[in-house]
This record gives C-alpha cells, structure tokens and sequence, in this order.
C-alpha cells in the first residue's frame, strides 16, 4: 500500500495507473521503467506512476508500440532538458518565447504536454 514516502506496491500501482499488475512487470522487463525495490518487492514512485500513465496514453491514444514509447519518452526528456538548459542561459523576450512554442509543440506532439506544464512550473 502508500506510506509515507508515495511508495506503492505493484498491485496498488497497477490500480492507480489502470494497467494490469504483469504489464507494469513487462515495462520493467523491457527498460521503459525502473521501479526501485527492497528485497524482493518492487515499490513505485508517484514518478513512475505518472510515467506509467504517459506509457498508456502513448500506447492507446498515439497508438505506439513499446519501441516507439522508448523513443517518445527519449525524446521527452530530452526537450525537457534543453528547456532546463534554456532557463539556465537567461535567454528572454521574443527568441526565448519562440523557442518555448518550438519545445512546448514537440510535448504536445508526444502527448505529454500537461505533465511539462508542471515540471516547468517548477523551474
């Protein structure tokens, strides 16, 4: 069950995300996530349970097969990482705001544009 850290079983997991607990196993299998673990029992962040949830909205809305959500999800992290790398340049007005729109459709794109609204606010 959740403790005090969002650590989550697999089966509480699989709940929250709507996916069958073996699926989540099967992601694990194929490197698309990487729960921690003690001993024996895999324990899933409220990260991973919003990866979970991106890996299902790319599979049943864009229609991706697991390769193509490895990709999506690369991708993913690395338009995060050149908006991260943006906001340390100090780069503002008009070229700032195009390079955003540029970065912000590529999200939209790959369906995750929601979830960089929040790690953006963040920043």
């Amino acid at each position: 069950m959740e403790n005090a850290c969002g650590l989550y079983v697999i089966r509480v997991a699989a709940a929250l995300s709507g996916m069958h607990p073996q699926t989540l196993r099967k992601y694990e299998r194929t490197g698309l996530l990487a729960p921690s673990r003690t001993n024996t029992v895999r324990m899933y962040s409220d990260e991973d349970i919003a990866c979970l949830r991106r890996i299902k909205r790319l599979v049943e809305v864009a229609g991706l097969n697991l390769a193509g959500v490895a990709l999506a999800l690369n991708m993913r992290s690395a338009v995060l990482e050149m908006k991260r790398e943006l906001a340390a340049a100090g780069i503002h007005g008009r070229p700032r705001e195009r390079l955003d729109q540029i970065l912000d459709g590529m999200l939209e794109t790959l369906h995750m544009k929601e979830t960089e609204d929040r790690i953006e606010r963040q920043l």
